[in-house]
């Protein structure tokens, strides 16, 4: 007999994480959702993912452990009876405090349960390869992240990443690998070694045997491949519901990030969208922590709502990377007030987040209830609707400020553009 489909909780460190994670369950037929705002669902079907944000990656590593077992005590709550601890593909921020978090919480329900650990990403060039994390084949300190402006991450060997674990490698039967993970994580955690997507496959088979009490701790890469295992070791999964119309035309895209990725997908969509149709809201680094000041100038620039071309980009200045008083943070929350004024001076169909800490900021903001998943533009970017408070019905693109080629933000735009529903008419509106 078909056993039911597993209720998956996903605890991940920041909210881009979280929709990128889920997105995967969502593209293989699971209803797939990020919860914000602490409201719980009343009853979850089998079939379902849910997404919990800890905040964890940049927290110090008691807070992180804290708040990771929190997440996953309220994901149990929720119905989860799988779990999957989504960390960052490159190691950034608080990873052994989230892992011992969700061990602590999850051995409630669980005893004996061990982290099965593997960020490999190998679609967008993060891999491990003999116990070393390798971003496009070279160490991940080498790569951005290793210059990562609030969680830089100083080595690519696991054995100081994830100090006193062992790196195994997998390739046997499904059994025999699953009791080898058993074996290497001796109720404690194991890193796995995965090159390829084919290697992720065959690490998701080994953890659907050894079911439960495994907690897979990986990226989207993972992700995927135990979206589809899981699914295919259970019965129907419950349909996903259709994409509401599009609200507007006008897209808002919001870089919070300081990574270097970031920027410079940045600067590409500037130099690349017709000026016509192109605003950039960039306020100076000495507003940012003055709350008024930041409002009035954000009032002035969006006196005239009806003039705003269909693309807003609203970024933070390009010397507050060097600032030592603004954390990411709180650099975050003055860019989701700009976009608060934004939201209620004009129309807008959709919004890009760009970085964990923003797109938080701005879900929080407008008070949204959760995300519900609909499907991906491309790898690594994620698109939602956002469900409850002031943006409802809103589609949100999420993106890592670390993930995707220097074109990513531009083809992002350039399918919003195809997909929005052209309005019938001008709808703006000044306060």
């Amino acid at each position: 007999m078909t056993p039911s489909a597993p209720i998956v909780g996903i605890a991940a460190d920041d909210v881009t994480g979280a929709t990128d994670s889920v997105v995967q369950f969502s593209r293989t037929g699971w209803s797939s959702r990020l919860l914000l705002g602490g409201l719980l669902p009343n009853s979850v079907e089998p079939g379902s993912a849910l997404a919990l944000n800890s905040d964890a990656r940049a927290m110090d590593p008691a807070t992180a452990r804290t708040a990771t077992a929190g997440a996953v005590a309220d994901l149990v709550i929720a119905g989860a009876n799988r779990l999957y601890l989504k960390i960052d593909s490159t190691m950034r921020g608080s990873v052994p405090a989230q892992v011992a978090g969700a061990l602590d919480a999850w051995q409630e329900q669980h005893p004996g349960c061990f982290a099965v650990v593997c960020p490999a990403y190998p679609a967008m060039g993060r891999t491990v390869e003999d116990g070393l994390l390798r971003v496009h084949g070279g160490p991940v300190e080498d790569s951005p992240a290793g210059r990562d402006p609030v969680t830089p991450v100083p080595t690519s060997e696991f054995s100081h990443l994830l100090p006193g674990t062992t790196t195994i490698s997998l390739g046997s039967s499904p059994a025999a690998d699953a009791q080898a993970l058993r074996d290497a994580a001796g109720g404690g955690v194991v890193v796995v070694n995965a090159a390829s997507d084919s290697d992720l496959r065959t690490l998701a088979a080994a953890l659907v045997v050894a079911g439960p009490t495994a907690i897979p701790a990986g990226s989207a890469g993972l992700a995927a491949a135990l979206a589809t295992a899981w699914a295919d070791a259970a019965a129907e999964l419950t349909p996903p519901e259709p994409a509401p119309a599009a609200q507007g035309q006008r897209i808002v895209v919001v870089v919070s990030s300081l990574h270097d990725v970031a920027r410079a997908q940045t600067d590409h969509l500037r130099a690349r969208l017709d000026s016509a149709d192109l605003r950039i809201l960039q306020p100076d680094e000495s507003l940012l922590d003055q709350p008024n000041r930041l409002a009035q100038w954000a009032a002035g620039e969006l006196e005239s709502p009806e003039t705003l071309p269909r693309v807003v980009v609203i970024t933070s200045p390009e010397a507050v990377g060097g600032s030592e008083t603004l954390s990411g943070t709180a650099i975050a929350g003055s860019l989701a007030s700009v976009v608060q004024q934004t939201l209620a001076r004009a129309s807008v169909g959709a919004l890009v987040l760009v970085g964990g800490d923003g797109a938080r900021a701005v879900l929080d903001a407008t008070r949204a209830q959760a995300l519900r998943i609909t499907g991906a533009i491309q790898e690594g970017i994620p698109v939602s609707v956002v469900e409850g408070g002031t943006a409802a019905g809103k589609i949100v693109v999420t993106k890592a400020g670390g993930f995707g080629p220097v074109t990513a933000l531009l083809d992002t735009v350039a399918e919003l553009t195809r997909t929005l529903t052209p309005l019938a008419h001008s709808t703006e509106a000044s306060s």
